[in-house]
């Protein structure tokens, strides 16, 4: 009887989970190039019951057969697929349409793929590439960005964005000392003067540009909350810039919209509430179950 109490209690845990997972992609409905998250529900491993020197006949252990004792949460992995564009006019607002293709390897609608050998695969993303707080790379869609008192092109949250030089892009010409509040920024990420059309440059001389980054593993991303992804440091190689035959453009007076899907955000809310209250009913019956053998099967009258 307790092991269903165990069974019920872990389901509890994993529909509150996945709810909150629901939830937060509803919060973030209008957050610039946030990217859904799905829960994803996994078995405990199973366990063999067997009765062991039960029988006469049979003097040795036999198998009963398998038990499955529950359901956890396991991870929450985030869907990376193309938001749709909304023109700002703000010319720090900046989108990525990413489309890269991977050589005779096809993606479905979520972006994921099974290659020859049979095993899952995810299609490469362009992001933009962010200085982290420890200057360690992170990761992002959201192009929602501003420029600071020093001219540093910076996040929402006030983190730099770096340019293909490693350092924080500055509005700045670094040869001619001349300030650009209003640079233009072309489809590969290149600050231009809007009056020459000339590239700005940096202190050796070399046009100024975003790095815009290659995740070819998306789903090896970690979330850390802002719109910021990071690279656990043993797979930092899955990381590269973009090259020039990858379809990844740079649009400027435009955000990624979040990939969440209002309606059916919802019924995943309410299919997680009802899962919910099914196991906090079963919790409920083992409990009076347990409270009837307790006070009425063991009583002496």
């Amino acid at each position: 009887m307790l092991r269903g109490l165990y069974t019920s209690a872990a389901g509890m845990i994993a529909q509150q989970r996945r709810h909150d997972t629901v939830t937060n992609n509803i919060s973030n409905l209008n957050t610039p190039g946030f990217k859904q998250g799905n829960a994803v529900n996994r078995s405990f491993p199973e366990m063999l019951i067997a009765l062991t020197n039960g029988q006469a006949n049979h003097p040795g252990s036999l198998n009963i057969g398998l038990l499955n004792t529950g359901v956890f949460a396991e991870e929450d992995l985030s869907v990376y697929v193309q938001g749709d564009l909304q023109q700002t006019r703000q010319p720090f607002d900046l989108a990525l349409r990413s489309h890269i293709n991977v050589p005779g390897q096809a993606f479905d609608g979520a972006g994921k793929g099974i290659d020859e050998q049979g095993n899952i695969v995810y299609q490469p993303q362009a992001f933009f590439t962010i200085a982290g707080a420890d200057d360690s790379a992170r990761y992002t869609r959201n192009g929602n960005f501003t420029v600071s008192t020093a001219g540093q092109l910076v996040t929402e949250d006030g983190y730099s964005v770096v340019g293909v030089n490693g350092q924080p892009i500055t509005l700045f010409d670094d040869v001619d000392n001349v300030a650009f509040p209003d640079a233009i920024i072309t489809e590969t990420g290149v600050l231009l003067d809007p009056r020459t059309g000339q590239a700005i440059r940096d202190a050796d001389g070399n046009a100024k540009q975003l790095l815009l980054t290659r995740i070819d593993q998306p789903n090896r991303l970690i979330r850390e909350g802002t719109g910021l992804f990071r690279l656990n440091e043993d797979e930092a190689d899955l990381a590269q810039p973009v090259a020039a035959e990858d379809d990844v453009t740079l649009y400027q007076g435009y955000l990624e919209r979040s990939n969440v899907d209002p309606a059916q955000a919802l019924v995943d809310m309410m299919t997680a509430l009802r899962a919910y209250e099914a196991n906090q009913k079963m919790v409920q019956y083992y409990d009076r179950s347990l409270e009837k053998a307790v006070n009425e099967v063991g009583r002496i009258g």
